[in-house]
């Protein structure tokens, strides 16, 4: 198993500091290749560019209230909920732009898929 992680292009896991302006203020965000490619192919997809994604994600993170830890590890996050949700068939694989998705139906479907989980883990039925 291992193999298929040490054996990857080392490149995914060198950091790339992208340094974007948002709200007026200069924001250095160092993250890996790997999710940068993930952010630049979901910016894509709602036909931004990748600075207009991350100041779209700020606003929206910030309005819900998402301001502890690091925005890097957020951006991180979204870019593993965008490949997990991709795996489950809940995101098209397409060019569908994600902002025209209904984001409630799928995350009632999470809410309901973690209650099972909890309701598993507990043994009871």
């Amino acid at each position: 198993m291992c193999r298929l992680f040490v054996g990857a292009d080392p490149n995914f896991w060198a950091k790339t500091t992208r340094t974007y302006r948002v709200d007026g203020v200069t924001v250095a965000l160092p993250i890996e290749n790997f999710y940068w490619t993930i952010l630049d192919r979901i910016a894509r997809r709602d036909q931004l560019s990748t600075e207009e994604l991350v100041s779209t994600l700020y606003f929206e993170a910030t309005a819900a209230d998402h301001t502890e830890g690091s925005f890097t590890s957020f951006l991180m996050v979204c870019c593993g909920r965008y490949l997990d949700l991709l795996q489950k068939g809940e995101i098209p694989d397409d060019d569908s732009p994600i902002r025209a998705l209904d984001a409630e139906p799928i995350l009632e479907r999470e809410r309901c898929a973690t209650l099972r989980l909890v309701h598993n883990a507990s043994g009871k039925k």
